[in-house]
């Protein structure tokens, strides 16, 4: 199994604007998206030119961010790892592809995703609900 690439850091956040501000202001991030719907806020900043991206996320559940890694066939990610042993947290679908996310024993979060979407962060680019 290969993984890709860090695509993103998804960064528990108990208020997405106050974030947004500090990372804009403050460390100079770009503001790429700021999203608000289904009774949540998410946005993504950069703080350089290549990945990861973060994602300040309000429905992020924890303190743990969790690291989202890119990989070219997710089923066979995933039947590979469980081959290993590796047991599934949760399966879903996030705009760019589906996800499957798990808690390593040290409690690190991670998630391997399929981009079967690449044209989802292009159609969010600009977009600023807060």
């Amino acid at each position: 199994m290969t993984f890709e690439q860090l695509d993103f850091i998804y960064m528990p956040s108990a208020d997405a604007a106050a974030d947004v501000e500090y990372f804009t202001t403050v460390l100079g991030a770009r503001l790429v998206f700021a999203v608000a719907g289904m009774g949540t806020r998410v946005a993504m900043v950069t703080l350089a030119d290549a990945p990861p991206r973060l994602l300040l996320a309000e429905h992020l559940e924890g303190e743990t961010p969790v690291l989202v890694y890119r990989v070219a066939d997710l089923a066979a990610a995933l039947q590979e790892l469980e081959g290993r042993g590796w047991q599934r947290e949760g399966s879903f679908e996030i705009p760019q592809g589906p996800i499957c996310s798990f808690r390593a024993p040290g409690g690190q979060r991670v998630a391997l995703y399929q981009l079967t979407r690449p044209e989802v962060e292009e159609h969010f680019a600009g977009r600023r609900d807060f």
